[in-house]
């Protein structure tokens, strides 16, 4: 049987698709991606002289052209590892080509690496060879220089039924190195494997970039833009004879407010590096589409267009009224759900604001707010969805919760009216970072979004942050109706 090495800490090849294997005396450090394809030859005397003579070459080989150099494993299981999606998980062949390209220059973990992983108490295991492992992700990064190759998130799922066939809609943020963010659109036909683009959409039926931050400099959303929630409704407001779609979206402008830096290492931050203690200042903003691709803004009554100000000096919302998720109660009665950081409890927290118009509205007052000490939601609660309970009267919230160390999970609340009295429906999350440490949402989970497909089952779509630290998007299944127990998705029920 060959002999193999897995060999890493040269990025443009690509690692871990290349390893280095004996053949009778030949070694190549084969590359299989999309950047390479194609076999580095190195011949020589078997045995540790030959391996070294081989090693030693191809150090010379990858500082002259790369510039670094490379770690092997000796003796490898003779397999070749891989980073690309699994067949029944792939998004389509663009997500496929872009992860293969997509892991970071962590895949070989320290054991300093592996001891921070177990400090908190759960154990976690390391997969063989260290292959991002990619149960339960749907969409990864764009391919390399497409708007979105850099960091996604925030999905907004939605699914259209009609006679002849089933339409599902992803409304999420993406940008690429360098950029600010843009709002972009992706179609599937059964909300597994998507069709995006690119760039900037260009006809009625395209998919890509549908958003992008505006240039108008007393705005609010002049840096970030991230979708929050997507409506289809009509109101007296806007003339047309049919329903609309309006996004509701986070902006931030170049205003920026302090808070704690390990709160920033989660999926759902709004600006900064995660090491960074301070972030952007988030305003809630409202867009209207007849087709879900041309958005224009609607101005709210902010000066910056905003639909809400921050609350005043020592209030709860006094930082940030960040991704508002709105709520149709009835024709004149609307609820949007927004969090902020509340400075003098220390952690994130649940507000409800509420309009006749969707446009205009009046803040209710915080209704949610951080856990017990030591529970996954200690810190608070940020992004969220709210759905009416078809199982009974009230509301329904699956919330993105906050431990004491950043780390970020999906828990669950309800209410009788969707205005007060919320309380958790248990005290343990829905749904956690997965516990294999080079899993991609091994280190957070967060930014919810609920689909109902059956009477009983549900999709949870959702942000995940990996140990390489980039984000993807992932789903998770609950097939009892109860919204109390998630697993990552794997294929469909045959």
């Amino acid at each position: 049987m060959d002999k193999a090495c897995i060999i890493t800490g040269f990025p443009s090849l690509r690692q871990p698709n290349t390893i280095l294997v004996d053949h009778e005396g030949s070694y190549t450090l084969r590359c299989q991606n999309a950047m390479q394809v194609g076999d580095l030859r190195f011949t020589g005397k078997k045995g540790r002289k030959a391996r070294g003579f081989v090693v030693k070459n191809l150090n010379k080989y990858i500082g002259k052209n790369y510039g670094t150099d490379f770690r092997y494993t000796r003796n490898a299981k003779s397999r070749i590892g891989r980073c690309s999606l699994k067949p029944d998980v792939a998004g389509d062949a663009v997500s496929n080509s872009r992860d293969q390209n997509d892991v970071s220059h962590n895949d070989i973990f320290s054991q300093a690496d592996l001891q921070s992983e177990t400090n908190g108490g759960s154990r976690r295991s390391l997969k063989e060879n260290s292959v991002l492992e990619t149960e339960g992700m749907v969409f990864g990064l764009g391919e390399p220089d497409s708007w979105d190759s850099m960091e996604i998130g925030c999905p907004v799922v939605r699914r259209y039924l009609s006679d002849n066939e089933e339409r599902w809609y992803m409304w999420y943020y993406g940008r690429k190195r360098g950029s600010q963010d843009s709002v972009g659109l992706a179609l599937s036909s059964n909300g597994i494997h998507w069709l995006r683009g690119s760039g900037s959409i260009e006809t009625d039926d395209d998919v890509g970039i549908v958003m992008e931050c505006t240039n108008d400099w007393w705005a609010f959303d002049t840096e970030i833009i991230r979708p929050s929630d997507v409506l289809v409704m009509s109101s007296p407001k806007v003339r047309v004879s049919s329903g609309v779609y309006w996004l509701y979206y986070s902006g931030c402008n170049s205003d920026e407010i302090n808070i704690p830096p390990m709160l920033l290492r989660n999926p759902g931050r709004i600006g900064g590096s995660g090491l960074e203690s301070t972030v952007l200042r988030s305003l809630p903003g409202l867009a209207m589409s007849s087709d879900g691709r041309n958005w224009a803004r609607i101005e709210g009554d902010h000066h910056s267009g905003a639909l809400l100000d921050t609350g005043a000096e020592g209030e709860w919302d006094s930082l940030s009224v960040a991704a508002p998720q709105v709520v149709l109660h009835s024709l004149d009665d609307l609820r949007m759900y927004y969090h902020s950081f509340d400075v003098k409890s220390g952690c994130f927290s649940v507000g409800v604001a509420r309009s006749r118009d969707g446009i205009r509205w009046v803040k209710l007052g915080k209704i949610l707010e951080g856990g017990l000490p030591g529970s996954f939601d200690e810190l608070g609660i940020t992004s969220r969805h709210v759905i009416s309970n078809q199982k009974g009267n009230g509301y329904l919230m699956v919330y993105e919760g906050v431990a004491a160390d950043g780390s970020r999970s999906i828990g669950l609340a309800q209410s009788h009216d969707g205005l007060k009295n919320w309380k958790r429906c248990q005290n343990k999350p829905v749904f956690g970072p997965s516990p294999i440490l080079n899993a991609w949402d091994s280190r957070g989970v967060g930014s919810p979004c609920l689909v109902n497909t059956d009477d009983n089952e549900w999709r949870l779509y959702y942000q995940g942050l990996g140990v390489e630290g980039k984000t993807r998007i992932g789903l998770a299944t609950c097939i009892d109706g109860s919204l109390k127990n998630f697993q990552r998705w794997h294929g469909f029920h045959v």
